[in-house]
């Protein structure tokens, strides 16, 4: 009997302790020195490859650099695809997640989100010549877009009939869509603006479609009940915000001197409510 219970207080000692090991990621951060953030890289301008340095650069990354020195430890940025961003946080291959992340309910059962930190709609480019004016004229018709993300199931909400074909990365949809493959190419407005003034001269072909298919706030993700870490990635953005340094970082990627052109800024990094 004595021996049962020596098992079974070793046994809870051990699980015990096993919670309050989880319950500290930010601890395991500082310990190992580096906060290790998954990216896209193929986002422009949120986190894209630049083709001088070869680094990733661009508004989430000055971001998580910033949570990395709130925390004092370097940041290290990994590259993943637009459906593995949950899964590599959940399974601890990432820290946080800075990747074009949409914060909805559905998903807060999964993981947590910090502050909202950027707020962006969904909208559809089509070639001018389809005669397509309006995005219920896309029913029916093939549409383009990333495969992982909140695009695939807003189209199916805004047009049920419209045949959606998915793609790894934002550059193969979009290439598809100059291809011919598909009449129209759905993705957030800062991105599909970025890709659009790239076209150059070919921008007289296509016409960006006026109304939204939804409104998105994106957040960081951060792994579910770490809420160390969480508190201090919402007061670094909290600070970035007063301090201007958060207005700054956007007027830097998507002011009106960058080929995403917003003349304002409709959001503050001081909130996480959700519709």
């Amino acid at each position: 009997m004595r021996h049962t219970l020596l098992a079974a207080a070793l046994a809870a000692s051990a699980l015990l302790t096993g919670i309050a090991a989880h319950a500290d990621q930010l601890a395991d951060i500082k310990k190992k020195g580096e906060l290790v953030v998954g990216v896209l890289g193929t986002d422009e301008p949120a986190t894209f490859i630049d083709p001088k340095t070869r680094q990733i650069v661009g508004y989430e990354v000055d971001l998580v650099n910033a949570i990395a020195k709130k925390i004092g430890v370097k940041p290290v940025l990994k590259q993943i695809a637009v459906a593995a961003r949950i899964p590599e946080l959940q399974q601890g291959h990432v820290d946080l997640v800075a990747a074009g992340l949409t914060h909805n309910k559905e998903r807060e059962a999964q993981i947590d989100f910090s502050l909202t930190t950027f707020v962006t709609g969904q909208k559809a480019i089509v070639k001018k010549d389809s005669g397509i004016t309006d995005v219920p004229l896309l029913a029916g018709k093939k549409v383009l877009t990333i495969r992982g993300g909140t695009q695939e199931p807003n189209i199916r909400k805004a047009v049920p009939t419209a045949e959606v074909v998915t793609f790894d990365t934002s550059q193969q949809a979009f290439q598809a869509l100059q291809q011919g493959k598909g009449v129209g190419y759905v993705d957030d407005e800062a991105a599909l603006l970025r890709s659009y003034a790239k076209l150059g001269p070919q921008k007289a072909q296509y016409v960006v479609l006026k109304q939204n298919l939804s409104t998105e706030a994106l957040a960081i993700g951060i792994k579910k009940g770490e809420s160390s870490l969480k508190a201090v990635v919402d007061d670094t953005l909290r600070e970035l915000e007063k301090s201007g340094e958060a207005q700054k970082i956007f007027v830097k990627w998507y002011g009106p001197n960058t080929a995403s052109g917003f003349q304002t800024r409709d959001f503050k990094l001081e909130s996480d409510k959700i519709d």
